[in-house]
């Protein structure tokens, strides 16, 4: 069983990434937002909606680092590179990808060795994957 995590420069690399989110808000709270950013106090709705996740975050800080401890998930960036795959075929061993943040298996994987080499798959975030790699890890994603 193997877990793999980002090094530091690959999380620096993919910091200024985001994902688009969309959300539905009501139209009252969506004019005291647009009222505060015409006051300046935001650039954007989208530097509003940012600076309340953050804030939100913050405020559940010691739960969120609980969860991630209890559930054993890597933070940040976790890259599964073909190589890494197949050095675990040969080794006869399985992946266990747990990742708060985003976890990126290289396009250049096939589905084939996904299923052979990858035991479960648990995103809190974003999971970047070919079509055919999301479709046959469906039933051991949670």
């Amino acid at each position: 069983m193997a877990n793999m995590s980002a090094t530091k420069q690959d999380m620096r690399l993919r910091s200024t990434e985001s994902e688009k989110i969309t959300i539905n808000l009501g139209f009252v709270d969506l004019g005291h937002i647009d009222l505060l950013v015409k006051e300046g106090f935001y650039s954007n709705r989208s530097d509003f909606l940012r600076t309340a996740a953050r804030n939100q975050l913050d405020r559940h800080a010691d739960a969120v680092k609980q969860s991630v401890t209890r559930r054993r998930l890597d933070l940040g960036l976790c890259h599964v590179t073909r190589r890494q795959l197949e050095a675990l075929k040969a080794k006869g061993e399985l992946l266990h990808i747990r990742v708060l943040g985003l976890a990126v298996i290289a396009p250049d994987v096939s589905a084939e060795l996904a299923l052979a080499t990858i035991a479960s798959v648990q995103v809190l975030g974003s999971l970047q994957a070919s079509p055919a790699v999301k479709a046959a890890l469906r039933q051991r994603t949670a």
